[in-house]
């Protein structure tokens, strides 16, 4: 019979906690989103060459606070706040082509500088505690030009009460909505199913189209297939196109 000391032991318990690393290091992918944008295109601009290109926003500042941290693209850190995530964005992975820059780019826009955050009123926090918002620089919404700079996809996740498509660019990339559930918890509209129906206006959608979106329950009706949707007597949204 093997007889195991404490040097086996020791050696067994790191094999298998490397192993475990790994294996969670291998499923988390994120959406796969990458950009071919670099540091070098951001470096030698001064803050307001970038927010001079911007608009302000209509997004309200409900709290601000100093950013005392950039962990990537999508996710800062606000003091008197905590952990933020940018709500309806997304940036690559780190390890990703483009992380960097878009990492560069955030922090150029907010490191040790006060923001304002308006917070998603429909749902504040996602599944890790983040406080999900818009983060405002100087009256700019960081989410809309992450977005129209090609640093970020769109990730639209219902409920929030921001629609990231009205700030996107002509070529700004949409993350699939397998890809995007991954990375949150699920919500009722996207577990309900495919296609969501008005029962009073007899039209569909897709479950990230903000009409459907806005539907109310006692008027709201699911359906598992479009052409189910269609043989009910429901026309598509000509919005979403479902």
């Amino acid at each position: 019979m093997l007889k195991l000391n404490k040097h086996h032991i020791f050696i067994i318990f790191i094999v298998l906690l490397l192993v475990g690393v790994m294996g969670c290091a291998a499923a988390y992918t994120g959406t796969g989103f990458s950009h071919d944008k670099r540091i070098s295109d951001y470096d030698s601009l001064s803050l307001n060459d970038i927010l001079s290109k911007y608009s302000d926003t209509n997004c309200k500042p409900e709290a601000k606070g100093l950013c005392t941290h950039v962990a990537d693209g999508d996710t800062i850190t606000v003091e008197g706040v905590g952990k933020v995530r940018l709500v309806g964005v997304n940036t690559p992975e780190k390890g990703v082509s483009g992380s960097d820059a878009s990492t560069f780019f955030t922090k150029k826009l907010c490191l040790n500088r006060e923001v304002s955050l308006d917070i998603d009123d429909s749902k504040h926090t996602d599944k890790y505690g983040r406080t999900l918002a818009v983060v405002i620089v100087d009256g700019k919404n960081l989410n809309e030009m992450l977005l129209k700079e090609g640093l970020a996809e769109i990730m639209y996740m219902p409920p929030s009460e921001f629609y990231p498509y009205d700030w996107a660019g002509d070529n700004t990339h949409v993350a699939s909505q397998t890809s995007a559930s991954k990375n949150t918890s699920s919500s009722p509209t996207n577990d309900a199913g495919t296609y969501i129906g008005n029962t009073n206006s007899h039209k569909f959608h897709h479950p990230s189209c903000k009409y459907g979106v806005k539907i109310s329950e006692k008027n709201k009706i699911t359906f598992s297939s479009r052409d189910e949707a269609i043989n009910q007597g429901y026309a598509p949204c000509k919005i979403c196109n479902p």
